[in-house]
């Protein structure tokens, strides 16, 4: 859409060094997701990327999980006074047949670039149940020294970032350490959601094979993700939570964080960690 960075004037003071210059900042503008016609949530996010976005927000709740499932997304009229399209409002249709989860004007969400979801109805609805059993057979495998490789080049493939300082990441990667994709937003948590939606527009769900990595922390939110998606390995360069590890344990996802280099703490599903016998004894 080509709104990814606005220019601001910006006071600059360098030194006790006073100047006026034009500043690079990351666009950040609503987004409202309709179901079938019926309005469902509102993300604040990074413009670009809005279909898959929302696709993948749906298979995070539940809604979708198939290609074949989603019928079309389209841009549509936004809630201006005189109708005109503002690129921020989506309608998802799903396929004939498809059956909506228990979806309602009262389980409306409303999500921000700082916290993720806010607003459902109850504690219960937050807890989505997955159709993808993490279920990677054999397990997935990876060297320590792998991983440690992985924040680098999550740096170096954000684009957005060197310019405004102001986006989070998330990439998927190959066992192997091949970068698959990459999106960056203003909040992680659509970021992943874009990567998702991706993956399911172009018939890659589950992705059982795939390690997701996330720039900051690892909130329930960001594994939940994850396990909907199948992807059995998160590691985030910062923090998880507590509720994120608890998940991740009941799940079976595999949960890094603190990455940073050679170091890194495993929370749970260390068993796809590939360590030596002695350091694992150790």
């Amino acid at each position: 859409m080509g709104r990814v960075t606005e220019r601001r004037k910006v006071l600059r003071i360098r030194d006790e060094q006073v100047s006026s210059r034009p500043d690079t900042l990351v666009a950040e503008e609503p987004l409202e997701i309709r179901l079938n016609g019926k309005p469902l949530a509102i993300t604040m996010r990074t413009p670009g990327d809005d279909f898959a976005l929302a696709a993948g927000f749906l298979v995070s709740e539940g809604v979708l999980g198939a290609t074949e499932e989603l019928q079309s997304i389209v841009y549509c009229a936004g809630a201006t006074q005189d109708r005109t399209n503002t690129y921020n409002v989506v309608d998802v249709r799903t396929a004939p047949g498809v059956v909506i989860p228990d979806i309602t004007l009262e389980r409306n969400v409303y999500t921000t670039s700082s916290c993720g979801l806010c607003g459902k109805a109850s504690l219960d609805a937050v807890r989505t149940t997955t159709r993808f059993a993490i279920d990677d057979t054999p397990p997935v495998r990876i060297e320590p020294s792998l991983l440690a490789s992985l924040p680098d080049r999550l740096r170096e493939a954000q684009r957005v970032f060197d310019r405004t300082g102001g986006l989070h990441a998330a990439a998927l990667f190959s066992e192997a350490g091949e970068l698959l994709d990459i999106r960056e937003d203003v909040g992680r948590h659509n970021a992943v959601d874009k990567l998702v939606g991706r993956a399911l527009q172009s018939g890659g769900l589950p992705l059982t094979r795939a390690i997701l990595l996330v720039s900051g922390r690892a909130s329930f939110e960001l594994a939940q993700k994850a396990v909907m998606a199948g992807i059995p390995v998160l590691a985030a360069v910062s923090a998880p939570s507590s509720l994120a590890v608890d998940l991740a344990a009941e799940t079976g996802l595999t949960l890094v964080g603190f990455l940073r280099g050679p170091n890194m703490n495993v929370y749970a599903g260390e068993h796809r960690i590939a360590l030596r016998a002695a350091a694992a004894q150790g």
